[in-house]
């Protein structure tokens, strides 16, 4: 993934986790998807594997976290 796509991605689920506190992957990505639409940016390819992707690497950088004891999970601002 370039960076460009990563950066737009990244910086539009933080501000959608931000408003939410918590909330699952897939209401985080209608959000991130109505944000995108609304700033008139494109993404190419599938939009939920790109941003699936982004998640695991914040994840791994310890920028947010996976609450792995609820289903579905819910990602929260670490």
């Amino acid at each position: 993934m370039d960076r460009t796509k990563y950066g737009l991605l990244k910086d539009s689920f933080l501000a959608c986790l931000k408003l939410r506190k918590h909330s699952s992957f897939k209401e985080l990505s209608d959000d991130v998807e109505k944000d995108l639409r609304k700033r008139r940016k494109k993404i190419q390819g599938k939009l939920e594997w790109n941003l699936f992707w982004v998640t695991l690497d914040l994840e791994a950088r310890k920028e947010i976290c996976r609450d792995k004891t609820k289903s579905p999970f819910v990602y929260s601002i670490a």
